[in-house]
């Protein structure tokens, strides 16, 4: 698969998730995908996925050697990823769905609150 299919495929993988929007060139980001208003991940360039996790999944994922630590903002619970071919995808959409999952439940917990 090529870069740019590859990095369809993952966009398209994104948005095929509950309640996920993508805004494109969300300030330094090329496509940063939100759930309400809350952005979970972001993207630069081809593949280069930036994730945010709970602090305790975060910690785990980075013991397991599963993602790098994010340059910037590590205390927000980012980790980096590259998706680099196809083999990439499964292990980056495990990552992803566990911060879905994760900022998902609390979107729902937020309208339950507001009601």
């Amino acid at each position: 698969m090529k870069s740019e299919e590859l990095h369809q495929e993952l966009r398209q993988r994104i948005l095929n998730l509950s309640g996920v929007t993508e805004r494109q060139n969300a300030g330094i980001h090329e496509d940063a995908f939100f759930i309400g208003r809350t952005m979970f991940m972001h993207i630069h360039g081809r593949g280069h996925c930036d994730i945010r996790l709970p602090k305790s999944d975060q910690e785990r994922v980075l013991a397991e050697g599963k993602a790098r630590p994010h340059r910037w903002a590590p205390q927000a619970g980012y980790v980096t990823l590259t998706v680099d071919d196809e083999a990439d995808l499964g292990p980056a959409m495990d990552l992803i769905r566990m911060s879905h999952h994760h900022f998902a439940g609390k979107q729902s917990i937020l309208r339950t609150e507001h009601q």
